[in-house]
């Protein structure tokens, strides 16, 4: 029996009004690890951000804890930031900058309640940004853009904002406004107070930036600014001014309308005026879809769900942590819980907040905190948490991979090392393992969305695990589920140019060596109904490997 946890419904609302939650999505290279330590810095999070100037002499980012995360100085993992900033909880949920991990940043966005959208000044609206918009668009989520780098030469703001207009469909509303770009980029004007923040360059950008804050109508601003660059500022403000749309937030918290931002990560130009906007404009944590209806986050009793598994966070201690967003209700340490795909009781101990790769011991949590709990094998992606009545939040689901590769164990003394390792990993869901529908090929099916998936799995079944193992490449590169399952596909025949295999779940995906292929399948046969994702099936366990 679930043992209940009291809270009055004011003290319940007054927790989630303080709650901001957002993930950022961006290209790689745009600077979202200079951003995120630049966001902890203005937070209070961080005293000092570490160089990133020259990526080999780089201490590694906060939020990038992975050996071959700093080797390489790329985001390969998300991780959890937590911070206090103007009385109120902030969780920032940092998702891999690399492309070959976007299946991890989709997890990632299923438990954030905002995005920010983080884009080069130089170049705009590039593949992998756009790719994550759309999944925040499935989800409607708020989008807030931050162009970066505007202390390079890059593109006119007007000619920015007006790509993200005609290319995504989003209206959008420009918060604050740059003055100059490149050598002579001099500060940003916030249209909320109607002041220019001029800025002082400081090494690196480590520390907060020094900025000099006047009135529009301060005499002292002609003087301080080149004409040209005054002028200029002052035609482009009356342009967005007259022409531009008025603030909504309704339009914001629906996702059809994008706050924007101009500023610089590595020298810390705009990011405080960012942060501060954001914790006005964001949309606090909200209802979220259920078998049971939208369950809002003021409902009284607790509720959430696991949005991403970790193994070895801890080295030393070989651990295993299940990230849970906080749905409903209000978390307690020791608390006892419905587990809706086992259909068993769960006493949550030992709870923890995360920074990156640091932990603290945690006594409760509310809607849109993050928590870590140890998970011995009790948690799968996507699985509910509850108290109360019965409910199971919407699955996240799989997305379609484009490499495929037999991942062989060529040292049999080794196979158990080798299973848990593969079983771990996938249950964290550094890449989706699939096998053949031949009975007779036991070898699992690495299917990624990049290469570097690959290598990382390698690395850490080498390093973790210590299993050597080899890949034999599939010459496919599209994957689609089968509506209907196995009875569907039986019904079809013989199809020519495919393979069959299956899921960790048992369901059946048809590989495909190209889109012409997945085309032409298709054309022969319209009765098979094939789908680009497949969602975690609740209650039922996936396959052993």
């Amino acid at each position: 029996m679930a043992i209940s946890t009291s809270v009055s419904q004011s003290d319940l609302e007054t927790a989630v009004e303080q709650r901001r939650n957002f993930a950022i999505i961006s290209h790689p290279d745009a600077g979202k690890t200079t951003l995120t330590e630049k966001l902890l810095l203005y937070g209070g999070a961080i005293h000092e951000a570490g160089a990133v100037k020259a990526r080999r002499a780089q201490r590694h980012a906060t939020s990038d804890w992975m050996e071959m995360e700093q080797q390489r100085g790329i985001s390969i993992t998300s991780t959890v930031l937590q911070f206090d900033y103007q009385g109120c909880q902030v969780n920032l949920l940092d998702t891999p900058g690399h492309q070959d991990f976007s299946e991890d940043t989709y997890r990632t966005l299923a438990a954030a309640d905002n995005a920010v959208m983080l884009e080069d000044a130089a170049k705009g609206l590039e593949p992998q940004t756009r790719k994550l918009f759309e999944v925040c668009r499935m989800r409607s989520l708020p989008i807030f853009t931050f162009f970066n780098k505007m202390d390079r030469p890059g593109r006119e703001p007007l000619e920015l904002m007006d790509e993200i207009e005609q290319e995504l469909g989003l209206q959008t509303y420009a918060v604050n406004w740059p003055i100059g770009m490149g050598d002579r980029f001099r500060g940003v004007f916030d249209r909320r107070k109607r002041q220019f923040h001029l800025f002082e360059r400081t090494a690196h950008g480590s520390r907060e930036a020094k900025d000099t804050v006047l009135d529009l109508s301060d005499p002292q601003i002609e003087d301080l600014l080149q004409q040209d660059l005054y002028y200029q500022f002052k035609e482009e403000l009356e342009m967005i001014e007259e022409l531009g749309p008025e603030l909504d937030l309704e339009k914001i918290h629906a996702g059809q309308m994008t706050p924007v931002f101009f500023g610089s990560a590595m020298t810390n130009f705009g990011v405080h005026l960012f942060l501060e906007a954001f914790m006005d404009y964001a949309l606090r944590p909200s209802p979220r879809n259920s078998s049971e209806g939208e369950i809002p986050p003021t409902h009284e009793d607790f509720s959430g769900f696991v949005f991403k598994l970790q193994a070895n966070m801890d080295p030393k201690h070989r651990d295993r942590v299940a990230f849970i967003r906080v749905c409903s209700g209000k978390f307690e340490k020791d608390m006892v819980v419905s587990h809706a795909r086992l259909g068993k009781t769960v006493r949550l101990s030992h709870p923890q907040k995360l920074f990156a790769q640091g932990r603290q011991s945690l006594e409760e949590a509310y809607p849109g905190d993050v928590i870590g709990l140890n998970n011995p094998g009790v948690f799968a992606i996507g699985d509910t948490i509850y108290q109360g009545r019965r409910l199971e939040y919407d699955g996240i689901p799989c997305f379609s991979p484009e490499l495929f590769a037999y991942l062989k164990n060529p040292n049999p003394s080794k196979f158990k090392q080798f299973r848990k390792g593969v079983t771990e990993l996938r249950e964290e869901g550094a890449v989706q393992i699939m096998y053949s529908a031949d009975e007779a090929k036991r070898d699992p099916i690495l299917a990624a969305v990049g290469q570097l998936q690959f290598e990382v799995v390698q690395f850490r079944l080498k390093n973790e695990y210590n299993v050597e193992t080899l890949l034999e490449p599939l010459g496919y590169s599209v994957a689609r589920w089968v509506d209907g399952g196995w009875e569907a596909l039986e019904k079809a025949g013989r199809l020519f140019n495919t393979a069959t295999v299956k899921d960790s779940w048992g369901r059946p995906v048809l590989l495909f060596r190209n889109e012409w292929n997945c085309q032409q399948v298709e054309g022969e046969h319209p009765e098979l109904k094939l789908s680009k994702t497949a969602p975690v099936v609740a209650g039922q366990q996936p396959e052993e490997i």
